[in-house]
This record gives C-alpha cells, sequence and structure tokens, in this order.
C-alpha cells in the first residue's frame, strides 16, 4: 500500500476521534506525531531486536508518576511509524484498524497502563 504523509495524518485524526473520548480529552502536555520508521534513538529505548518492527512509541512522563513538581516541561510524545504499520495491513481496513490500536497502545502507556492493561482494556 503506498500512502501520503496527508492520508496517513488524517487516519491518525480519525481513529482518535474513533477511540472513547473520555481518554482523549484527558490527554494533557501530549504530542502525537509521526514519522516513516524510528530513529535510532528510539529503536534503542525501544530495545528492538533486529528484523522487529515498531509500530509505536510513547515517550514521556506517565500520568501515574507525575508528582507536585511536574511543571515547566516538555510535552510527552506518542509517535505512529507509517512504514512498520504499512507492513503490517494489507488492506485500508486493517491499516485503519492498526493505526487505532497503535495510537490506543501509545495513549494507554501515557495513562500509566503496562502491557498486560493494555490487552485487557484493548478498544
Amino acid at each position: 500500500m503506498d500512502l501520503s504523509d496527508q492520508e496517513f495524518d488524517r487516519l491518525i485524526s480519525a481513529a482518535m476521534d474513533d477511540l472513547p473520548q473520555k481518554y482523549i480529552k484527558g490527554l494533557n502536555n501530549v504530542a502525537i506525531v509521526y514519522a516513516d520508521d524510528p530513529d535510532e534513538n528510539q529503536s534503542k529505548k525501544a530495545e528492538l531486536k533486529p528484523g522487529s518492527l515498531l509500530l509505536g512509541l510513547y515517550e514521556g512522563i506517565p500520568l501515574t508518576k507525575r508528582g507536585a513538581g511536574y511543571t515547566f516541561v516538555l510535552p510527552d510524545k506518542i509517535t505512529l511509524f507509517k512504514n512498520p504499520i504499512l507492513a503490517v495491513a494489507s488492506t485500508p481496513e486493517q491499516l485503519f484498524e492498526q493505526i487505532k490500536r497503535t495510537l490506543w497502545h501509545e495513549i494507554a502507556h501515557y495513562y500509566g497502563l503496562d502491557h498486560d492493561d493494555i490487552n485487557r482494556l484493548q478498544v
């Protein structure tokens, strides 16, 4: 599948609209961005093994770890990676669902959920 950056951005926005809005409205000081692929630093942070795909990454301080001193900090960042997501989707419907699933997964990390919680609460 070939997809322009503008179309990928539109699908991310549509996925945000499709997720439960109580989670979206609760996002505070979070930038949601996309990139073609993870850079070397992001791959290291995610402990990405050779041959593995990284679909998304949350970088920041989860809500559960923020204290009273959480002020004047840069926004947390959720990055969705276009090429890896395209690699696991074969239809437009699968692509949208994968974007939504990846976005939910990274938003859940913002809320302090671990992978077991995320899988249990998958939307």
